[in-house]
């Protein structure tokens, strides 16, 4: 039997980002409308967040990315550092998603209000970080929503009848093959 608990503010940079997200063994699968050049702690260095991404590439975890619109130069000059990224996580872009969740090998998962940016996820300081909350959960039932919804939007299920399809360069590529 699993545990949800509710968590805010810079909880949620804490136990998901700093515990939970590098400690992946398997997969990580995160969904976010806003993506920026998050800024992590790591062995008392401040590192982007794609340099944990790319070290659990490193460790061959499978990672898929959505996020809602094209990240700010600073976030893609941080990617470029990082080679392994390129064909070690799978990257999808839907103008729809506004759902904000991480899921840790299908054991662990987030599900609330944070974007994956500095003042969403709580890593900025005290005065310059947004008043977030959300939900962490081992238990497996919730797990799978969270899952499912996700994979819903990865494996294109609403894509037909969605109303953006214009702006949706995913979308393209997928009728021209």
């Amino acid at each position: 039997m699993g545990v949800t608990e509710f968590i805010s503010d810079r909880a949620i940079y804490k136990q998901v980002l700093l515990e939970r997200v590098p400690q992946a063994k398997s997969f990580l699968w995160i969904g976010t409308s806003d993506l920026k050049d998050l800024h992590v702690d790591k062995n008392g260095r401040m590192v982007p967040f794609l340099e944990v991404l790319s070290d659990l590439v490193g460790r061959n975890v499978s990672i898929r990315l959505i996020h809602a619109k094209e990240p700010g130069e600073n976030f893609r000059e941080d990617f470029d550092r990082y080679p392994n990224l390129i064909g070690g996580m799978e990257r999808i872009l839907c103008p729809r998603v506004h759902f904000k969740s991480v899921v840790v090998d299908g054991e662990f998962a987030y599900m609330g209000s944070a974007n994956l940016t500095g003042a969403g996820m709580g890593a900025k300081g005290k005065t310059r970080r947004n008043f977030e909350s959300g939900i962490i959960t081992t238990e497996q039932g919730m797990i799978e929503k969270i899952m499912e919804q996700f994979d819903g939007v990865w494996m294109g299920k609403h894509c037909r009848m969605c109303g953006r399809k214009k702006y949706c360069a995913d979308y393209k590529d997928m009728l021209s093959t």
